[in-house]
């Protein structure tokens, strides 16, 4: 185990109804004028947002209100953000919604302080201060709630990238599991693959003798294998709900990651599909991360013991002493299995993905000649032969 330094200030108020106190903690961690942000009109018509401008009014904490956040969120409402939280004198970012609110908020928060352009926090600078952020969450997926990351798409070349920062950690997540009740089948299951690819991009490491993290993410994987087929059976299984909504933050605070190598390659090369089509990210790694399962395994006999380990303790498959490979392979079908029993598509023509873009998905994810790193370091030519795994891929 690497050694390492682990901080998850955020405090999460979790449970049924915990929405009506939001103004409370806003007021506890400093807030006196809030900017509400959230996405269409879902969050208006179920009456959300009037059950938090409640609580806002109930502490006398005033505020004003910015929707239209979309997924995959764009870096022109960030602007627009910024420039309505300055003239209002906004000191607190309430986000109302899923990851990509999320997200759109801590880019707010960074940019109100900050002299330049927000987007140099997604272009490699380290943010060092940004107004605070609270979150009532209604999608469990991308674990923002928990976390001091966020991804925004700059519309000027369709970029997806990624900032990181503790200074964006959320002050507080409300986390009421009944505001996801209401999510159609395909989003729910969006949200639990984005889950489950969080805790394999850690859990596929190098380093050796990490056996507590092993099994806590072996745990969260066991998890959403049992739960998400029950809310897409029955979406208003509130225990089922609370279950998956408590593994998205877990697997996204870091607490599964620690003292190990990470990968995350998944992530970028998936970034790629999303920022060119515009699909919800979860169903984008329902096809790459086994594609990239694949690969590793064809290519990097060195790493097939890890796969083993992933068929055998998360999937149930039998070791094969003799042929480890075939049992790696067992597994990466069960999780493609898995994926596709839950409505998540497995190859580029379920997603809508072409394959004769793959030279510029590529070229967008930029390597060059370089490599990137991670479980296994891969050059262009390799992302390329990801995507073509996932083209092809079929049960």
């Amino acid at each position: 185990m690497n050694s390492f330094d682990f901080y998850s200030p955020t405090k999460f108020v979790f449970g049924k109804d915990r929405e009506k106190e939001v103004g409370s903690y806003v007021k506890e961690f400093g807030g006196t004028k809030v900017l509400i942000h959230y996405g269409g009109g879902s969050a208006v018509r179920s009456g959300l947002i009037d059950t938090v401008k409640k609580s806002l009014d109930e502490h006398g904490i005033s505020y004003c209100e910015l929707g239209g956040v979309k997924p995959n969120p764009r870096d022109t409402l960030v602007y627009e953000g910024i420039e309505l939280a300055r003239k209002e004198k906004i000191d607190f970012i309430l986000a109302v919604g899923g990851g990509s609110i999320i997200d759109s908020a801590k880019a707010i928060a960074m940019g109100v302080p900050y002299d330049g352009d927000f987007w140099d926090f997604y272009s490699g600078k380290q943010a060092k201060e940004a107004l605070s952020v609270g979150t009532v969450l209604t999608i469990a997926a991308a674990g923002s709630e928990g976390s001091g990351d966020s991804v925004i798409t700059k519309v000027d070349g369709m970029l997806k990238r990624g900032a990181g920062s503790d200074v964006i950690r959320p002050r507080f997540s409300v986390m009421d599991p009944a505001l996801t009740q209401t999510l159609p089948a395909y989003q729910t299951a969006c949200g639990a693959t984005d889950i489950m690819a969080h805790v394999f991009e850690r859990y596929f490491t190098n380093t050796t003798e990490v056996e507590v993290t092993d099994r806590l993410c072996e745990a969260l994987l066991l998890t959403m294998i049992k739960e998400t087929p029950r809310v897409i059976e029955d979406p208003n299984n509130y225990q089922a709900r609370a279950n998956i909504m408590w593994a998205g933050t877990v697997a996204h605070t870091n607490i599964v990651g620690v003292g190990r190598d990470q990968d995350w390659n998944s992530h970028g090369i998936e970034h790629e599909l999303s920022a060119l089509y515009d699909c919800a990210h979860g169903a984008g790694l329902a096809v790459i991360m086994p594609a990239w399962m694949d690969f590793i395994s064809e290519h990097h006999d060195g790493n097939v013991m890890r796969l083993c380990q992933m068929a055998t303790r998360v999937f149930g498959c039998e070791m094969d002493f003799e042929d480890p490979m075939a049992t790696a392979k067992a597994g990466i079908h069960c999780f493609r299995e898995f994926l596709h029993s839950i409505g998540m598509p497995i190859n580029f023509a379920e997603l809508g993905a072409k394959e004769e873009d793959i030279p510029a998905l590529v070229e967008k994810f930029g390597l060059g000649d370089g490599r990137t790193g991670g479980f296994v370091r891969l050059s262009s030519e390799d992302v390329a032969e990801i995507y073509r795994i996932a083209a092809k891929a079929e049960l």
